[in-house]
């Protein structure tokens, strides 16, 4: 889950103002912070945690953190206190789902666990669709499973085409906030990665939705490779109490 975290924050200060290139000078720049797509994944882990609704989790962070950049549609499902989503295809769905892929034994049960996180929400089939194709590539990840067979499931189960390499990705590669926009292109980065930073800063280098490409890279490449312990400090460091608190307590309970 840290992985997610760290690529959120990494890939923060990129969101406005995009690269095209993994050679950026800084991992962490002095203004680098956590946004929603760290928020949001603490509160999935909360939620595990302590057996509470995912969807009462969601909204308890939501008001604890309310600056902390939420699409509008979330925004407005939050305020409203409806318990029904709207069927967004937004790739928040997907950017929050990583510790559902690290907390659950079986891979059927990491789809279900993530179709109901994402159905508080994103109900739309691909918003269903990004959130259990990101949580099973974790799942993957966390057990070592080849890169290519990792390619080969979610390729088969999803429907994704993950053919396109970064480089052809890139070039015409916009800012996207759909799942089918987000999850294809931050599994390529893992795809094509040779360790935790490499993927993130290929993930960013794409331009686009900075932030929450690296968060699902990220969460996917922290479970295959680990996250290094410098980039684990700063990322750390840069959480408030209570979201440092329960990331530590999850990590006791999964190990990650």
């Amino acid at each position: 889950m840290l992985g997610a975290i760290a690529g959120d924050i990494i890939g923060s200060v990129y969101e406005t103002q995009p690269i095209k290139t993994p050679f950026f000078y800084r991992l962490f720049d002095p203004n680098s912070r956590f946004t929603d797509d760290s928020v949001l994944t603490i509160a999935l882990a909360d939620s595990i945690l302590t057996g509470a609704d995912y969807g009462d989790k969601l909204r308890e962070y939501f008001h604890a953190y309310p600056g902390a950049g939420y699409g509008g549609g979330f925004l407005r499902w939050a305020r409203s206190g409806s318990r029904r989503g709207y069927n967004s295809f937004g790739n928040g769905s997907a950017m929050r789902v990583s510790p559902i892929g690290h907390a659950f034994d079986s891979l059927d049960e990491v789809l279900e666990r993530a179709r109901q996180s994402a159905d508080h929400t994103h109900n739309h089939p691909e918003g269903v669709k990004g959130a259990q194709a990101t949580a099973a590539a974790v799942f993957l990840a966390r057990h070592k499973t080849a890169m290519l067979d990792i390619l080969e499931y979610v390729e088969r189960t999803f429907g994704y085409d993950l053919s396109r390499t970064l480089d052809d990705i890139r070039p015409n590669y916009a800012f996207d906030v759909t799942c089918q926009g987000t999850v294809p292109q931050a599994l390529t980065a893992f795809l094509e990665s040779e360790s935790y930073e490499d993927a993130v800063r290929k993930a960013i280098s794409l331009g686009g939705d900075s932030d929450t490409l690296a968060c699902i890279t990220g969460g996917v490449a922290g479970a295959y490779y680990g996250v290094p312990d410098d980039i684990r400090a700063e990322a750390l460091v840069r959480l408030d109490d209570h979201l440092r608190a329960v990331t530590a307590a999850f990590a006791a309970r999964y190990g990650r």
